[in-house]
């Protein structure tokens, strides 16, 4: 009520019938201390600077042990919905507290907000509101999102020892895993750095080597059926040399899951796809940063696994033939997941917006993601257009909706806030 000001202003008083001017509510505060920072309020033509604290009961701030914590006596104004208690900050100084007037539809609005069994609690309401308000709010939420992302991209940056080519070798390799082997990859990504990739970067085959060997997919108990396999033997070979000048130590081939997984994500058939992506002439960073278009990442990232690849999906056992390319959603996955977030943060890194925003365009012009979220919003008759959409409905419905912050949503604080007249339309609807 306080904070989108949803209070009869002409009933505000003090404990002397002064009237109680809000200049201004102040900055919401969600960490420990005084619910509302820098709040301006006049009473009795005098101005007043400093913090509000809000609860149900005035009572409620001697029971939080506010009394004795000094953080709070800077509070100004404490407002209340019921006055049962005069109340003193740790100087013994006396809280001016004040009781608000609102209408209880608003707070009603709100409880069944939070206590509807929807994880879209305001599904129904939703249509209601002008679409400029909820785009708006959307665009807010796709920057929101990459901000989040930023952090494990700037963690991953101080580990790598500031080197952008080697994150984003990491981050990419994550995502190769589709959740099920992101682990193993990761694990993969961190024992043969990119570094030692980058000088075999003319030969597909070599980088093939260090990925199968590193990622322990060489031993001869995992694959025998592979030991008469010609492929199979060179790669062993190749690696073994490999393993020796660079002082590499395997993974063990058991982190590998291949149970419940469509062939074509076998993570042997995703390697021989990630060394035909890293052995790009010239360097994979930075061709995705030189590109214009969305385009033309996607053409760097469409490519196939070696040709022995074409009628097997494990070592040693013939399947039937067809070429293994990464395929349109797989490439989407890496360029929402991996490529375009990189591309967000290191135009912010450089203070380069226009990079940054080019990150943003490039989300508009891959296909809205297809999963039981985004399903969600299109039964609530919100329609994801784009990737740019629906990575703000993932970020609204996980960030939001799921943790009921429907004050701190602009569209659940808007739905609130014009309560009856959604109500009167709604009756108006329902008259016949």
């Amino acid at each position: 009520m306080w904070k989108y000001s949803l209070y009869d202003p002409d009933k505000l008083f003090d404990n002397e019938m002064n009237k109680i001017i809000v200049l201004n509510p102040g900055e919401y505060n969600c960490d420990s201390g005084p619910d509302f920072f820098n709040a301006r309020i006049s009473v009795a033509g005098t101005v007043w600077a400093g913090n509000v604290e809000i609860h149900t009961r005035s009572s409620h701030f001697d029971n939080h042990g506010h009394q004795n914590d000094p953080a709070y006596n800077n509070v100004i104004l404490h407002i209340v919905a019921e006055n049962d208690k005069r109340v003193f900050n740790s100087k013994g100084e006396e809280i001016l507290t004040a009781e608000i007037k609102f209408d209880s539809f608003f707070y009603e609005k709100y409880s069944t907000l939070v206590n509807n069994p929807y994880i879209i609690a305001c599904q129904d309401d939703i249509k209601k509101l002008d679409d400029i308000l909820v785009r708006h709010w959307l665009i807010s939420l796709v920057i929101e999102r990459f901000q989040t992302k930023s952090e494990l991209i700037l963690k991953i940056f101080s580990e790598t020892g500031n080197d952008w080519e080697e994150t984003f070798y990491r981050l990419l390799t994550r995502y190769f895993g589709f959740r099920v082997n992101t682990g193993p990859f990761e694990m993969l990504a961190r024992a043969l750095p990119f570094r030692i990739i980058r000088k075999h970067t003319d030969n597909k085959f070599q980088i093939e080597a260090l990925l199968f060997g590193t990622a322990g997919m060489l031993e001869e108990r995992l694959f025998k059926e592979a030991l008469s396999d010609e492929y199979y033997r060179n790669l062993l070979k190749e690696y073994t040399i490999f393993s020796a000048k660079y002082s590499l130590q395997p993974l063990h081939g058991w982190i590998w899951k291949f149970s419940r997984l469509r062939p074509s994500n076998f993570p042997t058939v995703r390697l021989s796809q990630l060394a035909a992506l890293l052995s790009v002439a010239g360097g994979l960073f930075s061709k995705v940063l030189e590109a214009t278009d969305i385009k033309q990442i996607k053409e760097l990232f469409e490519v196939t696994a070696s040709g022995y690849w074409d009628d097997h999906f494990v070592f040693g056992k013939k399947s039937r033939n067809f070429s293994k390319c990464t395929g349109s959603q797989a490439t989407d996955i890496f360029l929402i997941n991996a490529v375009i977030p990189i591309i967000f943060v290191y135009g912010q890194s450089r203070d380069c917006q226009n990079i940054s925003e080019r990150a943003l365009s490039f989300l508009e012009g891959i296909n809205a993601e297809e999963n039981t979220i985004i399903s969600e919003w299109k039964s609530a008759g919100i329609i994801a257009e784009s990737a740019f959409y629906s990575q703000a409905l993932i970020q609204l419905r996980n960030e939001y909706c799921k943790k009921r912050k429907c004050l701190n949503c602009r569209i659940g604080s808007k739905i609130i806030s014009l309560g009856k007249k959604l109500k009167d339309h709604d009756e108006i609807l329902l008259e016949p």
